[in-house]
């Protein structure tokens, strides 16, 4: 089980915001690294994330943050009573994208069904937060858009990572496989029975 707060770069960016916490005390909570969140308040990373406050969602509490703000040694601990709403959330794998990045969602549907048409709608949906539907149109060139998207590396994009794209490539490759060994094998089965009906054939002509 992670320890981490569930949208943990929005929490950092509401941490920061709203207290007096360290850097490193907030990016230790996150799982967050140190200079990563010095960007968060400097403005140069998470811009359009906004803000996840992780006291209304339950992972901590007002008393835990003002007792870590007069100690700057001591680190956050996510609320106990939190912890399986964190594991449940993490289990449905909710996807959180940026506003600043959903705008290329369609630019890297596009990359992808270029590149690798072997990705099924459902798994390039998966990779870059969009929907099975919105994929289709892009597959069938049928997209509002269509004409002015451009083909983007949704791993340079930060949409996905390169283990979670290569998981599906695999996936992919692994299901072509099985669909290919099932097509020969009901084409064995047909040859199979058409060899009994040839001999009959030929027993009716003698």
């Amino acid at each position: 089980m992670s320890n981490a707060p569930f949208m943990p770069k929005a929490t950092a960016v509401w941490l920061v915001e709203n207290t007096t916490l360290s850097f490193k005390q907030i990016a230790n909570f996150c799982q967050l690294h140190e200079l990563e969140v010095k960007g968060i308040a400097d403005g140069d990373v998470a811009k359009g994330i906004k803000a996840y406050n992780p006291i209304l969602a339950g992972q901590l509490t007002r008393e835990e943050i003002n007792v870590c703000s007069k100690d700057h040694e001591k680190p956050l601990k996510l609320s106990k009573n939190n912890e399986e709403v964190i594991v449940s959330k993490e289990r449905k794998k909710v996807k959180y994208t940026p506003l600043s990045k959903r705008k290329d969602r369609p630019d890297s549907v596009l990359w992808l069904v270029k590149n690798f048409s072997k990705l099924s709608d459902g798994q390039i949906a998966k990779l870059v937060g969009s929907t099975k539907g919105t994929v289709a149109l892009i597959r069938n060139r049928s997209f509002w858009n269509f004409s002015n998207l451009v083909a983007k590396d949704p791993v340079i994009l930060g949409l996905c990572s390169q283990l979670q794209f290569e998981k599906a490539v695999e996936k992919a490759d692994r299901r072509i496989k099985r669909e290919k060994k099932l097509k020969e094998k009901l084409k064995n089965s047909e040859t199979a029975e058409e060899k009994p009906e040839s001999s009959e054939t030929a027993d009716e002509n003698k």
